[in-house]
């Protein structure tokens, strides 16, 4: 497991992490969440020895982070923000040099780097050099790297910024496949992909831990779990529906924004069958209607600044 005890990192008059605790078991994924400045990438650099800590300790499948950095640096793969590589390599000899710092020789070394090309699709781009690929590639490539030893934890630091919809999809994968024997971080600004790969959720604030919990419990937190939401035609007149809706006993309000209408539940009540009732009733066939999990950017704002979103 990973074992992170009374973290804390200060620079000058600056504490960017106070006082953190966590722990982490194989198989989870955790999402590392926060404000620009929170203090999630000073956190991610302590994890992998990239920053000595101003005082705490942290510990990696046992092995100390500041006494055995060598030993607790094998078992991590890292992807920090920005993919950095080495721009005049092409992304074969940059593997192939990867694989040679982390021990692999000959055919052990040939089969890793190809089983990282063929995982990240990286092909068509072998023989490029680094510096003239788009983004997305580059990103793939500091992927093919950081998991080219088979990590027992990997930390991932926006592992999908640039990236397309499709490769978004197959990195997703990528990850919900690794993580069945390893501890996966994720930081990332994009809460959809939060929702979509992640186990657990912390978030930090100014430096300090102030949530930890279940994707799903922290989605019930939002003001839009259990409401319900319509995608209606634009020949359907929202705001003659609003007012049929409005005085129903389940209904507490709902919100209209353009051709949407969401509305929200009264006591927590289920309100799906009553609104699809009225909907048949009326003759209206909406183009979506959904009952809300939650929203995590509502609730990531309400955590982070004291407000709704």
């Amino acid at each position: 497991m990973i074992e992170v005890s009374h973290l804390t990192r200060q620079f000058g008059s600056l504490r960017a992490v106070e006082d953190l605790s966590l722990k982490l078991e194989p198989g989870e994924i955790l999402g590392f969440l926060g404000p620009n400045g929170a203090g999630k990438s000073t956190t991610m650099k302590m994890l992998t020895g990239f920053l000595v800590p101003t005082s705490g300790r942290i510990s990696v499948f046992g092995h100390d982070v500041g006494d055995n950095p060598i030993s607790a640096q094998e078992m991590i793969g890292y992807l920090p923000e920005g993919a950095p590589c080495y721009e005049d390599m092409t992304p074969e000899t940059f593997l192939n040099f990867i694989a040679e710092i982390r021990g692999f020789r000959d055919d052990e070394k040939r089969r890793r780097v190809d089983d990282v090309v063929k995982k990240m699709s990286l092909q068509q781009v072998l023989h490029q050099k680094i510096e003239t690929l788009s983004k997305g590639f580059k990103r793939r490539v500091g992927l093919a790297q950081a998991i080219i030893h088979d990590p027992k934890v990997l930390i991932l630091d926006e592992p999908t910024d640039g990236l397309d919809p499709n490769q978004k999809k197959q990195v997703r994968d990528l990850i919900l496949g690794l993580s069945k024997d390893k501890i996966v971080i994720i930081s990332t600004h994009i809460l959809e992909e939060v929702a979509a790969v992640c186990s657990r959720v912390v978030i930090v604030s100014e430096g300090k831990l102030v949530v930890d919990c279940s994707a799903e419990e922290l989605e019930k937190q939002s003001r839009f779990h259990g409401a319900v939401t319509l995608i209606l035609p634009e020949d359907v007149d929202a705001d003659l529906l609003r007012s049929q809706i409005e005085p129903l006993s389940s209904v507490d309000s709902l919100e209209v924004s353009g051709t949407s209408i969401t509305v929200f539940p009264k006591d927590n009540r289920q309100i799906f069958s009553v609104l699809s009732g009225l909907l048949t009733q009326q003759g209206i066939a909406p183009e979506s209607m959904f009952q809300e999990k939650g929203r995590l950017e509502d609730v990531f704002r309400q955590i982070t600044t004291g407000e709704s979103a």
